[in-house]
């Protein structure tokens, strides 16, 4: 993945605000609902929280709706999962590399099912459909014990990992494993099918890496992909260092924050690297 030049970040910088590196905005949060103990807590756990809301997010597929944070731009994190990333005992101190993943991880050696949703409004479109059979594929071509099947439908119940689609500008959004398990459902903004399948499954494989438990590559210093952000400083049990891969800028990983509409989908050589080293 490539940053932004001055040019695009300046035409896009709208689809940056709401789409590029978020899912869709539901419920405006209340400023006084996220206390400064809460504050504290994301940011030991080594999060940012300079864009931090406690939004209404509505699953249209289940009709459920949840108070849940949204950080980070497409991170979803409920209150209880909070608490049980605040009570492991995974510790890690500082922004020392590249590529992190949090405390919560899937059970390995497993088969992840995934459905691409098929029905009425949320349905995937052609690119979409293309788009996740490629992040499939990526996710296959490794060397890990994880394998995914992939199938189309509505009949979602009994799946690992569930991709709809949802209006917005373009981007998506995902949450972190819980009791072993991936973040099931992957919400995929109508408008990033407009930027082609290329950068469709980039987004895709992102958001199923957020599933996995992967970080924001550039989760210590945002503004290396988005233009703004900055360094969360002394990370906590939610930004551990995955052993072998670099310090310093990966300009080629699939999963720093902000993405560009020229991707290529593909992972970057330590994105292999981190993930076959995790699973």
């Amino acid at each position: 993945m490539r940053r932004l030049n001055f040019t695009l970040w300046s035409v896009l910088v709208m689809f940056l605000a709401v789409g590029f590196t978020s899912c869709s905005t539901e419920d405006e949060p209340q400023a006084d609902e996220i206390s400064n103990e809460v504050l504290a807590q994301f940011t030991d756990l080594g999060f940012d929280v300079s864009d931090i809301e406690f939004v209404n997010h509505n699953n249209p597929l289940t009709g459920e709706s949840s108070k849940q944070y949204k950080l980070e731009g497409d991170i979803l994190i409920p209150e209880s999962q909070m608490r049980e990333m605040l009570e492991s005992d995974v510790f890690h101190v500082g922004a020392v590399g590249e590529q992190y993943r949090t405390n919560n991880l899937v059970s390995n050696n497993r088969t992840i099912r995934v459905i691409g949703y098929t029905g009425g409004s949320n349905a995937l479109d052609n690119t979409m459909r293309t788009a996740l059979s490629w992040a499939i594929d990526n996710y296959n071509a490794l060397n890990t014990g994880l394998n995914f099947t992939l199938t189309y439908g509505t009949n979602y119940g009994s799946y690992d990992i569930v991709v709809y689609r949802v209006s917005g500008g373009g981007g998506g959004s995902a949450g972190f494993p819980s009791g072993g398990n991936p973040y099931k459902f992957v919400q995929i903004q109508s408008g990033t099918s407009s930027y082609g399948t290329n950068t469709t499954e980039h987004v895709i494989t992102h958001e199923i890496g957020h599933c996995l438990g992967l970080r924001h590559t550039d989760y210590f210093n945002r503004s290396l992909s988005c233009g703004t952000g900055g360094n969360e400083g002394s990370g906590g049990v939610g930004a551990i260092h995955i052993p072998g891969t670099p310090t310093g800028f990966d300009a080629n990983s699939i999963m720093l924050s902000c993405f560009s509409a020229n991707e290529d989908g593909e992972f970057g050589s330590f994105d292999r690297v981190a993930l076959e080293y995790l699973y």
